[in-house]
């Protein structure tokens, strides 16, 4: 099998994971579906050096987050302001509660975003997120805990209000 064979087996087996990753990045489905893609051609750009196992994943995850934090240092703003939520046909209760988290993650700055993505949702370690953000673990922690903070600020008593199924 020839190496761009072998990229996309990997493509698509690691494809839908990064996307939901970027989702939780971006908050909207189609820019998660454009990082995921500018990720997979960084990814395929260098695949002849990197295409070992595990380590290719390691390498796309944190081709991603580097883009999605490039593209917000860099002022990219693609999305706009509208008057209301569109109409969507009604799913589990827990539609809203996730409607509701996403709205508070979208108001954090990307690195307070990019560091509780990371850490609580992917459940990495500090180090871990301190290494693939290229900062320091105590700055992981302080960024966490005011993102956390922050959240909680914004969400008060929403949470408790909505029902949460057991």
């Amino acid at each position: 099998m020839d190496s761009t064979e072998e990229f996309i087996e990997f493509a698509a087996a690691v494809g839908p994971r990064l996307r939901r990753t970027a989702y939780l990045l971006c908050g909207d489905w189609h820019s998660a579906q454009d990082l995921t893609q500018s990720t997979l051609a960084k990814v395929f750009v260098a695949w002849h050096r990197i295409n070992s196992g595990e380590g290719a994943y390691a390498y796309a995850h944190r081709t991603l987050v580097n883009c999605y934090l490039a593209g917000k240092r860099k002022g990219k703003h693609t999305e706009f302001p509208v008057g209301g939520v569109p109409d969507r046909p009604s799913g589990p209760e827990t539609t809203e509660l996730r409607l509701v988290m996403l709205q508070a993650l979208a108001s954090l700055t990307p690195k307070a975003r990019a560091v509780l993505v990371l850490r609580y949702w992917e459940d990495r370690s500090v180090d871990q997120v301190a290494a693939m953000l290229g900062c320091s673990a105590g700055n992981v922690k302080s960024q966490s805990s005011r993102a956390l903070d922050r959240l909680r600020a914004l969400l008060g008593d929403t949470l408790t209000e909505l029902r949460v199924p057991d």
